[in-house]
């Protein structure tokens, strides 16, 4: 599965994902990290991507057309 992680998902989630054999891109450390939530949406729809984020704001695209997205809540947040 081609997977797009927010910054606020943990590393630990990132690896594992990975190990299982998905295809995930974290934009963590790169240039596009701290991208506003629309550039962030888009860039997963340009990508095809699933987008995982801890983000509720998100929720508001759950009725427009989308590769997925997966807002999640952590117990212990960064």
């Amino acid at each position: 599965m081609n997977i797009l992680v927010d910054e606020n998902i943990p590393l630990m989630t990132v690896k594992e994902l990975r190990r299982m054999g998905h295809d995930v891109r974290d934009i963590r450390g790169i240039h596009q990290e701290g991208m506003t939530d629309s550039a962030l949406w888009n860039l997963a729809q340009q990508e095809k991507r699933l987008l995982i984020t801890t983000d509720k704001g998100f929720a508001q695209y759950r009725m427009q057309s989308h590769y997925g997205i997966l807002i999640i809540q952590l117990r212990r947040p960064n």
